[in-house]
């Protein structure tokens, strides 16, 4: 018999509703909890998760659906749950408690604190029954009983030593200006943590972390630093190659829990396809190496596919649950290939892919083969090609024809879950993928899908005061993060520079307004991660660490200098110079921790380009040299479009200064600065390469 709701049946958050029949008395985040909590004087259980997370899942059957285990809570704590994509200025906060007083970190978060809000406990998964090595929710329950009815004066006074250490986090030191060598430092320290064998960086588990690939490709351009492209390539490479990739119905999964990038957790996150969508965009530009384009181009066919909504937003993520277990969905037995392709046909298959009798994946609590298997290669398609003594290109056709019966076949299975938030921030860089995709690709089609996702947006998550909403529909988080304008202003710099749209770069220049406005810290500079009429929570957290998703203030960084160069406002820039020395202290200490905000620092540095194309875009000398543009890699540039004269052009509403730009003789004219120097209007194809110190056979 299903169990009544409790409060989150009220709640519209996907990961909320999950929890909405359990028979734990949750509460949603909000006064109501506390205040019940000082009443009856206990502690609150703070459980924070999201909706795709696997252990997430594993704590609601095995312990928030158990009716014991549920009256334990009830009679200790007051239960609260909170969406960590719903609030992810609370997740951030109580991540950094965690980690103060566990030195762990991850989801499902658990935090225990007073009735005023003051945490004194930490920690992340809780079985139900205590292990050798984690103590179960049970006896968690039951000590903290007992700890609170007559130990309180101890975990209080751990309670106001977390407030102290959170406060001296907020203390980000005197400004400095960065060391020149801060880029080389940068590019040093990932050299040291390069994994040579696998690719990425450090040990397991391993995160993608596109924006440090990103960084590579940007450096190797600048520098010519050979080093950089081929720790770039060779992550890009692995990760594609192994099972963290869907060899199937395409996408990646969240992270790999071993070094070699074969065992994920299952989850797909609407970030990770934006960004790994970017570098591996940005890796054809470079180097044009046909694989990228087309590991790129499959990422995107998943999330048109399966990840749009019917009014155009992207949603959120992919669960890696299905029938209860994690990763079922994407598994096979080697029984299961053989009867699907053949005898014959599936050797290939099973060797490429490494497919075993007893199976590849491993049970992560036993440590024990499952006789189910995941699909990653081992090597390259190209060397597995060379040995089989045939063709790539016949090689891959066969594949294909395979992949297409497994895919075919996996459909039927139960298909996992999806979140179906909206968010203003992971769909600002889709939007931004996709965008610089149709650039480099010449697919339009991909522009349309963004620009709907845009437009989305602003007719749904924007005030007419220039304010961002972080979700969308009756569920939205009202007050937006620092996050959530810089990704959507940075689409929308993306998508103005594909079909040149005046409206796109209309709406970044006001959301740039309101994320000043409300966000910038006046008295020591940079972005505080919440708006100055949010919740405020022991202090304004203000962050620059680029995690596995870039932080606010990096892009920030980025969108004002390109904002700023594209509509001649210099305090935009200014904002921008701000930001490296208000973080500098923690910058230099671990430079490679901020590989997106170095992305930024280069422009900031140069050389950079602002080039302003005057034509009629239906010319084709206008269209060359609007290709060029999109699909050579040009460090450090933006790129605007005015009309010929005599037409009417929005563009001078945004950027005035065009008014002088002028086509020469009738002809496409192409205006090129470099560092600040402008040089005289060019109308041949090579002038223009030249001025872009681009190699004429590149471009051909």
């Amino acid at each position: 018999m299903k169990n009544r709701a409790n409060r989150l049946i009220n709640e519209h958050s996907p990961y909320l509703l999950q929890h909405a029949y359990n028979p734990v008395d949750w509460y949603p985040w909000g006064e109501e909890a506390f205040e019940k909590a000082k009443a009856e004087d206990k502690p609150v259980l703070l459980s924070i998760g999201y909706s795709a997370c696997h252990w997430c899942h594993v704590m609601e059957r095995e312990s928030f659906s158990d009716p014991d285990i549920a009256a334990a809570i009830n009679r200790v704590f007051v239960p609260v749950k909170v969406d960590r994509e719903d609030r992810p200025d609370l997740d951030k906060l109580f991540m950094a408690v965690c980690e103060m007083l566990s030195e762990t970190g991850g989801w499902p978060l658990h935090i225990i604190m007073t009735s005023d809000k003051k945490p004194f406990f930490a920690t992340t998964y809780i079985p139900k029954l205590s292990t050798s090595n984690r103590i179960g929710l049970l006896e968690l329950t039951s000590r903290m009983k007992k700890l609170w009815t007559y130990y309180r004066n101890d975990l209080l006074t751990t309670a106001n030593n977390v407030l102290k250490d959170l406060s001296r986090l907020s203390d980000l030191g005197d400004k400095e200006v960065l060391p020149s060598t801060v880029m080389n430092d940068t590019f040093l320290q990932l050299s040291h943590q390069f994994d040579e064998e696998f690719g990425g960086f450090g040990a397991a588990p391993k995160f993608p972390m596109p924006h440090t690939i990103l960084f590579l490709l940007n450096h190797y351009t600048m520098t010519g630093n050979n080093r950089s492209l081929e720790m770039a390539e060779k992550t890009l490479q692995s990760i594609h190659q192994g099972g963290i990739f869907d060899h199937l119905g395409f996408g990646f999964h969240r992270y790999s829990a071993d070094r070699k990038w074969h065992v994920p957790h299952f989850e797909k996150m609407l970030y990770d396809q934006a960004m790994l969508t970017m570098a591996y965009t940005i890796a054809y530009q470079v180097t044009k190496h046909d694989l990228y384009k087309e590991i790129a181009q499959n990422t995107i066919e998943y999330v048109l596919r399966d990840m749009v909504s019917l009014e155009g937003g992207f949603y959120a993520s992919q669960d890696a649950d299905s029938e209860g277990e994690d990763g079922r969905f994407y598994l096979w037995s080697y029984d299961e290939i053989v009867e699907l392709l053949g005898l014959e046909e599936s050797k290939l298959f099973i060797s490429l892919f490494s497919v075993e009798k007893e199976g590849n994946y491993y049970d992560e609590a036993s440590g024990k083969k499952t006789g189910k298997n995941i699909l990653f290669m081992k090597k390259p398609l190209s060397s597995f090609a060379r040995e089989k003594n045939m063709k790539e290109a016949d090689l891959k056709k066969l594949v294909a024809v395979m992949q297409e019966i497994l895919y075919a076949v996996r459909s039927l299975r139960t298909i996992p879950g999806k979140n179906t938030k909206i968010l203003a921030d992971w769909n600002g860089l889709m939007i931004a993928a996709l965008a610089k995709a149709a650039q480099v690709f010449e697919e339009p089609r991909y522009y349309t899908v963004a620009k709907r996702a845009a437009d989305y947006i602003s007719r749904t998550m924007m005030t007419i005061d220039n304010r961002l909403m972080h979700s969308s529909g009756d569920d939205s988080v009202k007050i937006a993060t620092v996050d959530d304008y810089s990704f959507f202003m940075w689409g929308l710099v993306e998508l103005y520079e594909t079909a040149f749209d005046p409206d796109n770069l209309m709406v970044a220049v006001n959301l740039s307004k309101g994320l000043i406005s409300h966000y910038w810290d006046k008295d020591n500079g940079g972005f505080f991660m919440t708006a100055d009429d949010g919740e405020i929570l022991y202090v304004r957290q203000k962050e620059l660490y680029d995690n596995a998703i870039p932080s606010g203030n990096s892009v920030a960084m980025l969108v004002l200098i390109m904002l700023s160069r594209m509509t001649g406002d210099v305090s935009l820039e200014d904002k921008a110079h701000e930001i490296p020395m208000t973080f500098s202290k923690k910058i230099k200490q671990t430079p490679a921790a901020y590989t997106q905000f170095m992305i930024a620092k280069a422009y900031e540095e140069g050389p950079s380009y602002e080039i302003v194309i005057v034509g009629d875009p239906s010319s084709p000398a206008t269209e060359e040299m609007i290709a060029i543009v999109h699909q050579e890699y040009i460090s450090n540039r933006v790129v605007l479009f005015r009309l010929s004269e005599g037409a009417k052009d929005e563009i001078l509403s945004v950027a005035p200064y065009l008014a002088e730009y002028k086509s020469v003789n009738g002809k496409s004219t192409v205006y090129i600065c470099k560092n600040y120097t402008c040089q005289s209007p060019v109308t041949e194809i090579q002038d223009m390469l030249r001025l872009l110190d681009i190699e004429p056979a590149r471009a051909a």
